[in-house]
């Protein structure tokens, strides 16, 4: 039994260090408990991820997520450090990986572009839940500081889920994201009426005809995050949702697009994301995106 265990603080969705989505990655975690999990993320102070070893033949790893406060089923900048740290300490192959965690199994690639690793997840699509009342659109409106010249128009308030909910909401332009007040607590109390526990404004630029490109920014202060530097997760939720509308063009029953979150916060950070789809409902979802490590410690535990 290991008497301690790996350590990884890394930036997601970035390769430039204090960029992107930090994540802690802890290797060697069998031996831990719930309690000490929970410990370690709380002492953290982040989104933490612990790998411990599979237990059926349908996949090869697991993974549990655990934020300061509470475990979660799935966090995907989390998980794109945790198989570049595995890819960088040489503890999995370039393939796929099958992982394990409480959203279910989903298949981690690693691939060497530009010199180093870029992680791909491919998941499920996520669930495409209720577009809300215009009085709630009007509430969030309101706590966002938006007005109706801003809105994309066939860009519904819709909530959808994918191990958290997230309501979507679309700008006619990426300029207005820098001007979003947002009201955090009123935010976190009209969380629990809309049913979505995080708000993704984006706005599309699809100008360059060879690739389309999002600018977005995302508030969840009901679970403690105000505002949320780069997630992979919300971008998936994205590609299903710009599918399902008919907002983009789909080319060969394939949508893609690249993702900018997290200059508003000083932590730029880019996603890409490509939908398989048949018509207008998504089959699979791939995200992927590049990490760097800032440093490994030990944790005698």
């Amino acid at each position: 039994m290991s008497e301690h265990c790996r350590l990884f603080h890394v930036d997601a969705f970035t390769r430039t260090r204090f960029c992107g989505n930090p994540a802690r990655v802890v290797l060697n975690a069998d031996h831990l408990s719930d309690e000490q999990m929970q410990i370690v993320a709380t002492e953290l102070n982040g989104e933490t991820a612990f790998v411990l070893a599979a237990e059926a033949n349908d996949h090869d790893l697991q993974v549990r997520f655990f934020t300061p406060h509470h475990e979660v089923p799935f966090v995907g900048h989390v998980t794109v450090a945790t198989h570049y740290v595995l890819t960088k300490c040489g503890l999995r192959g370039g393939g796929v990986v099958r992982q394990r965690s409480a959203a279910g199994i989903a298949e981690v690639a690693a691939d060497k572009v530009d010199g180093d690793y870029r992680i791909t997840l491919s998941i499920s699509p996520p669930s495409l839940g209720p577009i809300i009342s215009d009085h709630q659109r009007g509430q969030v409106m309101d706590a966002l500081g938006l007005s109706s010249p801003y809105m994309r128009e066939e860009c519904p308030l819709q909530i959808l889920t994918k191990g958290g909910s997230r309501l979507l909401i679309g700008l006619r332009s990426a300029e207005w994201l820098t001007s979003l007040r947002p009201n955090m607590e009123e935010l976190a109390r009209l969380t629990p009426h809309i049913g979505a526990e995080g708000y993704f404004v984006f706005a599309l630029d699809d100008t360059d005809a060879k690739q389309l490109t999002t600018m977005s920014r995302m508030f969840c202060p009901a679970i403690g995050i105000p505002e949320d530097p780069v997630s992979g997760n919300a971008h998936g939720m994205l590609g299903t949702y710009l599918v399902a509308h008919d907002i983009v063009t789909v080319n060969d029953s394939t949508m893609k697009f690249r993702g900018y979150q997290g200059n508003n916060v000083k932590r730029p950070g880019m996603v890409d994301v490509e939908v398989s789809c048949t018509g207008a409902v998504a089959q699979t979802v791939r995200i992927s995106g590049d990490a760097v490590i800032l440093y490994e410690a030990e944790l005698p535990l």
